[in-house]
């Protein structure tokens, strides 16, 4: 039986509506980071200062190693990441891949990002990846390492805070030159300070004008096992944390600090205020989000942290594929 013309319409519409189902009606996948992580946050942030909003997209909720996997496969267009720089995970995916491209935020957008949040404008230089061509218009934060007051007694946190500094030399991760002296009380401001890392940076000659924790904590009655919460493995906490933990367990004497990979900045704030985590590195910018009880902690200020130090610079690191024709977050819309 011949079909009509209207048949034929008909058949064809309804091919191209299941085409664009399987494709999922024209929206790109992107990864924004795990849930309760900081990297999930400021990636909504981020499409939001574009007028991205949830429905637009489908979120892939990885960790940054599983996002460059899943953007060498083809199947994730667009991952935000915070991470150190150079990111060994997007060196890596630009030498399996060999067409990574990273994206620039506009002016509009960075200026809407700070107005919302604690990050700033930062330009990575065209010179930290082979692959770039120009520098890259993008924002950062500061990755911290914050302590539990109710297991973190005052001379331990003097000697974390002195290790992280001392030893960093011995850490071979490409972050660890970033925890000098200078450096120590970037990221602090706004944040309780734990006084066993006050009495150190003090003695070093730096001006500390933090609020100090209150420590409950007492050495007499010190644990030898600790935990410290990083991220994801594909990410720069897990190995960096790693390789901080071997250098205390090294030389603090009678403990022993164990990294988990976790979710980060937020889970890791999270379990330490439920007593399951000694101590966590996370973004700056949910640390104060945690004592002043906004955001992620609306209603549950997390009461027993407190600043032990500065570890690197976080700089959120936009990449997709040059095969994904994407250029800007403008291209979404």
């Amino acid at each position: 039986m011949k079909k009509t013309r209207l048949q034929s319409f008909v058949l064809v519409l309804l091919g191209a509506l299941l085409v664009l189902s399987a494709c999922g009606g024209g929206k790109k996948n992107i990864a924004i980071g795990p849930p309760a992580s900081e990297t999930n946050n400021v990636s909504k942030i981020i499409l939001g200062a574009y007028g991205i909003e949830d429905g637009d997209y489908k979120a892939f909720q990885e960790g940054f190693g599983a996002a460059a996997d899943g953007v060498q496969d083809g199947n994730i267009d667009i991952s935000i990441g915070i991470l150190g720089l150079p990111a060994a995970s997007i060196e890596s995916l630009q030498a399996s891949a060999g067409d990574v491209k990273m994206l620039s935020l506009s002016d509009d957008a960075i200026k809407k990002i700070e107005e919302q949040s604690g990050y700033k404008r930062f330009t990575i230089p065209k010179e930290s990846y082979d692959f770039l061509t120009e520098d890259v218009e993008t924002v950062t934060a500061y990755a911290i390492l914050m302590g539990n007051t109710d297991t973190i007694d005052e001379e331990l946190g003097y000697e974390l805070a002195k290790s992280m500094i001392e030893n960093a030399s011995e850490n071979t991760h490409a972050q660890a030159k970033q925890m000098i002296l200078e450096n120590a009380l970037n990221g602090a401001e706004g944040l309780l300070i734990h006084p066993g890392a006050k009495k150190y940076y003090e003695e070093q000659g730096l001006t500390v004008e933090n609020e100090v924790a209150t420590v409950s904590a007492d050495k007499s009655d010190r644990k030898a096992e600790f935990t410290l919460g990083t991220g994801s493995q594909g990410g720069t906490y897990y190995p960096l944390g790693g390789e901080m933990a071997n250098l205390w367990n090294k030389y603090i004497e009678g403990i022993n600090v164990t990294n988990m990979e976790t979710g980060a900045s937020v889970e890791n704030l999270s379990s330490i205020s439920k007593g399951q985590m000694d101590l966590g590195m996370t973004v700056h910018v949910p640390a104060l989000n945690a004592l002043n009880g906004k955001a992620d902690f609306e209603g549950n200020p997390v009461t027993n942290a407190a600043f032990i130090g500065h570890i690197y610079p976080e700089v959120v690191q936009i990449v997709t594929r040059e095969k994904t024709e994407i250029s800007s977050f403008d291209d979404l819309k």
